[in-house]
């Protein structure tokens, strides 16, 4: 025989088409390795099954693994433990805290942190008021400060300013970071800036040794400079951190912050129309699709919810919504906090336009459907009947909340 060795190009074709039923086979599929951090790390693409259609569909329900219940499948990896007992250097992060909880830019600005801190320094959180957040630990804060007092509610920039001047004369952290935001992080940033007449970076994306790039000229170009002190990141400046867990110990401030006079005066927040809330700036989306029987009930639960009405593309091509409420791909791309699907089964194209939101909750008849997996939430029903008993819940709790206040 010839010790030629031949190549087949319909082999190697296969090995290129992810869509062909003999593509997983043709692949050297590495189930799982060990992560730089001693976590065993697993390749959930390389367990599943070929569907009816010959598509690779992902086995989330653990039936095709020798009949692993999902319970099990959904248990907790306990996360290495990172501790700084004695701090070289604190990295301060004031993050937003929109509602009460971190963001994803919040948990972006942390991993930059992190990576500022290396091994000897401690990520210093600064919270002002109550916080529902639970997750600290897994966000990488080794230590937490919460600067709580009806002084700071609502808007109160010059007294969250002089709170974070008796942190830093008591800390003297080598770097404040704050996010470059629309929600408060940008203007409390710039007034810090003022009131230590530093000048910050802003706008920044990126960090290399000791230099900073930020955005510049309108979002065109990139400005590079020494980094400094003060630091307003933009969204994705890094990684968040997911291989390391934190002590998030409490830390209290050394002396009695005095109350400052306010020359501005908090009025209190202004109703907005919920239908006149961009699609793509609304933190609570209540989206229909061709599930929706009763479009008349949709819009009524969606006023008594308070929600942003969004859609799916059927309902779009239906006439049943109009064409700037289609979420997707082929739509608007929404950041909401909390998403609600009723009567979606979840295109690729509808996954991909709320992948950055934060909760999804998914009502729908079929429970194997992508937009159920997808959720964080899921309700198993005919969607007239739940969207009645959700209108009825939501009168109660008010009726309710005015009898107390009564």
């Amino acid at each position: 025989m010839s010790d030629i060795i031949r190549r087949d190009p319909r082999a190697e074709w296969i090995a290129r088409n992810r869509l062909h039923p003999l593509h997983a086979a043709m692949q050297p599929v590495q189930h799982s390795w060990m992560g730089p951090n001693g976590v065993i790390r697993k390749n959930v693409h390389g367990v599943g099954f070929i569907g009816p259609n010959g598509i690779k569909r992902i086995d989330r329900s653990g039936a095709q693994q020798g009949g692993v219940t999902k319970r099990t499948a959904a248990i907790e990896v306990q996360l290495p433990l990172h501790q700084v007992p004695a701090p070289a250097f604190y990295i301060n992060v004031v993050p937003d805290m929109v509602g009460g909880r971190l963001s994803s830019h919040d948990r972006d600005l942390l991993g930059l942190a992190r990576q500022l801190a290396g091994s000897d320094g401690a990520v210093l959180a600064v919270v002002f008021g109550e916080h529902k957040e639970n997750a600290f630990a897994t966000a990488g804060v080794d230590r937490l400060l919460v600067l709580d007092g009806h002084e700071f509610d609502g808007y109160s920039p010059e007294q969250r300013v002089q709170g974070l001047r008796a942190v830093d004369n008591q800390f003297n952290p080598r770097h404040w970071l704050l996010p470059d935001s629309r929600s408060g992080g940008g203007e409390l940033g710039r007034r810090f800036a003022a009131s230590l007449k530093e000048r910050p970076a802003t706008r920044v994306w990126q960090i290399k040794g000791d230099e900073c790039i930020g955005r510049a000229g309108a979002g065109q170009e990139d400005l590079a400079r020494p980094l400094p002190r003060l630091i307003l990141a933009a969204v994705e400046c890094a990684d968040p951190v997911s291989d390391t867990r934190h002590e998030v110990l409490p830390v209290e401030l050394s002396t009695t912050l005095a109350r400052s006079l306010p020359r501005i005066e908090d009025l209190g927040a202004v109703a907005v129309d919920p239908a006149a809330i961009p699609m793509a700036e609304a933190e609570f989306i209540f989206s229909g699709g061709n599930g929706v029987k009763d479009w008349n009930l949709f819009h009524q639960t969606a006023a008594a919810l308070g929600a942003t009405e969004g859609a799916s593309r059927v309902a779009v091509d239906d006439g049943f919504m109009a064409r700037d409420r289609q979420v997707g791909a082929s739509g608007t791309w929404v950041t909401a906090r909390v998403y609600v699907a009723v009567g979606i089964s979840g295109a690729i194209q509808h996954l991909q336009g709320i992948g950055a939101c934060d909760k999804v909750v998914a009502i729908n008849l079929d429970p194997g459907c992508d937009m159920i997996k997808r959720a964080d939430l899921s309700v198993i029903g005919e969607s007239a009947a739940i969207l009645q008993a959700l209108i009825d819940a939501v009168e109660a709790y008010r009726n309710g909340a005015k009898r107390d206040a009564a």
